[in-house]
C-alpha cells in the first residue's frame, strides 16, 4: 500500500480549499510516485470532470486516481443507456465500476473502471456510504497496475480514501 502516514488530519473546521492547499498535492506525489515508478513509460495529465479530479495516463489509456469532495447524495438518476455502451473489458467477473460513485456525483467515462464485481458491490460499498453521508469529507480512488504492463487497463488493487475533517485519514486496499 502507498503510504499515506505523513498526511495531515485537519481540524474540523477544515474546508476544501484548506484540503486543496494541504493534502492533495500530497496526495498526488505518492499517486504519481509509485506509479511512475511502476511504470515509467507513462503520460499522466491531470483533469476535471465536473467537482471531481482525474490522473490519467494518456500513453496507457487507463485512469490512475480519482478524488473530490462530498455534497452529500446525488439526487441524478444514473444514466443507464450510457453505462450500456462502455466496454465490459475485464471479463465477466468484472463490473464497469466508479472510480467516484454515482451517489457522490461520479460521471461516467473517464470515471469508469474494470471493477471486480465482488469488491463492487461487496466491501467497497462502505466508505462509499460513508463518503456521502459526510458532507465535506475527501473521497478518492487510487488505481493499482502490475508492474510495467502497459497494455492492461485493468487494475491489480485499488486503494480507497476518505479523510474527514478533525479525523484521520482512512485508507482501503481492495484487490481487483
Amino acid at each position: 500500500m502507498a503510504t499515506y502516514s505523513f498526511i495531515q488530519t485537519l481540524p474540523h473546521h477544515a474546508s476544501p480549499a484548506d484540503y486543496q492547499r494541504r493534502v492533495i498535492p500530497d496526495l498526488i506525489s505518492i499517486w504519481l510516485g509509485e506509479y511512475d515508478h511502476l511504470t515509467s513509460d507513462n503520460d499522466v495529465i491531470e483533469t476535471r470532470s465536473g467537482t471531481f479530479s482525474y490522473l490519467f495516463d494518456i500513453a496507457c489509456s487507463r485512469l490512475i486516481a480519482a478524488w473530490g469532495f462530498s455534497t452529500g447524495k446525488n439526487m441524478e438518476p444514473r444514466p443507464k443507456a450510457r453505462m450500456a455502451d462502455a466496454p465490459l473489458g475485464g471479463g465477466p467477473l468484472y463490473h464497469r465500476g466508479h472510480a467516484i460513485p454515482h451517489t457522490l456525483g461520479g460521471p461516467t467515462d473517464i470515471n469508469l473502471v474494470p471493477q471486480l464485481g465482488s469488491v463492487n458491490v461487496g466491501p467497497f460499498r462502505a466508505l462509499e456510504r460513508e463518503a456521502v453521508a459526510t458532507p465535506g469529507a475527501l473521497y478518492f480512488t487510487y488505481w493499482i497496475y502490475r508492474a510495467q504492463d502497459t497494455d492492461s487497463q485493468r487494475p491489480l488493487w485499488v486503494e480507497q480514501g476518505l479523510s474527514k475533517p478533525g479525523m484521520p485519514l482512512e485508507v482501503r486496499r481492495h484487490p481487483n
